[in-house]
């Protein structure tokens, strides 16, 4: 008897906690907002899919979605999804970046604070197959601060430096205790943020990316410097073209 109602308050428990989980999805899922909605071949099969963007909010009245997910109701009638990070007011591109002749679903979404950054995200669905081709890893820049209020990057992937007069912020990096006298007062680096922006634009006459990282030095609005990449998708891989890099313009002293 012991054993039987054992079972059966086992069965009620777990039947419970099912009903409860499913209340809790269907209360997300009607939750959940459109952000966009596009009708665009996205397939090849020259038929409109309908790609949403959808997301639910941190809470009522506010502007952070902690929930977003690339959704597409493709022409062979079924549902392909992604979820993709949170942040603020996604953004969707329709471009061929990877040269098939298909366009491709380009996802860019701020996620806030000072530093202006965002996440972005690159898919396919190609004959019917939700893949991610990804998005260029930002440079690899090493960087350090040096005597007599100068600073030094220097970028890996094309193995050049770049030296920064900073001697228009030399009170400023005393008062901060970073310089004594004009010497370093420890080994410092730089900070190198990543993509600020990564945008379309043409590279060699195709469709290509552009990505923007801020080095800033003492603290996160100390910019020092822009660094620009331009990368376009080549035999299934992203290669580096070109890289500029543009110095902030020199403070009144």
């Amino acid at each position: 008897m012991k054993k039987e109602l054992l079972f059966a308050f086992a069965a009620f428990f777990f039947m419970s906690l099912s009903a409860i989980t499913g209340v809790y999805a269907g209360e997300e899922e009607q939750r959940a907002v459109t952000v966009s909605k596009d009708k665009v071949d996205v397939t090849g099969d020259n038929k409109a899919d309908t790609v949403y963007i959808k997301g639910v909010y941190y809470e009522e009245g506010a502007s952070f979605l902690k929930e977003i997910s690339l959704e597409i109701k493709a022409s062979d009638g079924k549902i392909y999804k992604a979820e993709l990070a949170g942040g603020y007011e996604p953004q969707i591109q329709f471009e061929d970046l990877n040269h098939d002749s298909i366009k491709d679903m380009f996802i860019s979404i701020p996620t806030g604070g000072s530093g202006g950054l965002s996440n972005f995200y690159l898919y396919t669905l190609k004959d019917f197959m939700l893949t991610e081709l990804a998005v260029p890893d930002p440079l690899v820049i090493n960087s350090q601060f040096e005597n007599g209020y100068k600073a030094n990057i220097s970028i890996q992937e094309t193995k050049q430096s770049y030296t920064f007069d900073l001697r228009d912020r030399s009170e400023e990096y005393e008062r901060l205790g970073l310089y004594l006298n004009g010497k370093l007062s420890e080994p410092t680096e730089l900070m190198v943020n990543p993509y600020s922006t990564l945008k379309i634009i043409p590279v060699e006459g195709q469709n290509g990316l552009l990505g923007v990282q801020r080095i800033s030095g003492a603290y996160n609005a100390d910019t020092i410097a822009f660094v620009e990449s331009f990368w376009l998708y080549e035999e299934g891989k992203w290669m580096l073209k070109d890289t500029k890099v543009m110095k902030m313009n020199s403070r009144k002293r």
